[in-house]
């Protein structure tokens, strides 16, 4: 069974996202608390994605997301947001979510969001084909245990990052429109906002650039997109 982390305190809420998982042949695991859902990951090692809820009674959504990460799982997360504020998705985005969803949101508008990331963390037979390794400067991208190692010192990624990160090296010197990445990472049915690409990419900035604040690995094209080159 394909298995989801729900994280939600209102029970109206968390059974109307439930039932839906459920008809699309999601096996739904609920959590109403951070400890609870941080408990129930322990407990299905095999969850591929977690529904994380930003407001909740005790540790919030982005602190579960920090310790998910922090353990080095590689699950894909959504953040659900009340609120529309941009620093809520940028805080989300920045503590190692690699989605959100504004609340009010339709079924069909979240289960494309979950299929699109179960997708990219493997959860599918039919996922990319085994390459072996890919090297760029002083990256090696190894495609079959989906990893990356930088001078030979192990780079912890999100499923997402692993994704951006062997497009990039793929497409050495050319410019990449934000669309392109958009597309080839998150799926061209992909509902959401070219803005999660933009902070994906500074996420990612931090992990592999020697100074984020002055990066040579992924340029910036000003008014189009990203470049990887050195």
């Amino acid at each position: 069974m394909k298995k989801v982390l729900v994280l939600e305190d209102e029970s109206s809420i968390r059974s109307f996202v439930v039932i839906n998982l459920k008809r699309s042949g999601y096996e739904p695991i609920e959590a109403e608390t951070g400890e609870q859902a941080l408990e129930e990951l322990k407990k299905n090692p095999d969850i591929k994605v977690a529904l994380l809820d930003v407001m909740l009674p005790d540790i919030d959504g982005f602190e579960v997301c920090r310790r998910i990460r922090a353990l080095g799982s590689k699950i894909g997360i959504i953040m659900l947001t009340a609120k529309s504020q941009e620093m809520d998705k940028v805080t989300g985005l920045m503590t190692g979510a690699d989605d959100y969803v504004t609340k009010p949101f339709s079924p069909a508008e979240l289960t494309a969001r979950i299929d699109a990331l179960y997708r990219r963390t493997g959860g599918d037979t039919e996922d990319e084909p085994v390459l072996g390794e890919l090297t760029s400067g002083p990256f090696r991208l190894n495609t079959r245990n989906r990893t990356l190692e930088k001078n030979g010192s192990r780079i912890r990624l999100t499923q997402i990052e692993y994704s951006i990160m062997k497009l990039f090296i793929d497409n050495p010197g050319k410019a990449l429109s934000r669309e392109d990445i958009l597309n080839e990472v998150w799926g061209r049915d992909y509902f959401g906002e070219l803005k999660i690409v933009d902070v994906n990419i500074r996420r990612l900035r931090i992990k592999i650039e020697d100074d984020p604040t002055i990066p040579t690995y992924i340029t910036t094209v000003w008014g189009y997109g990203y470049k990887w080159g050195f």
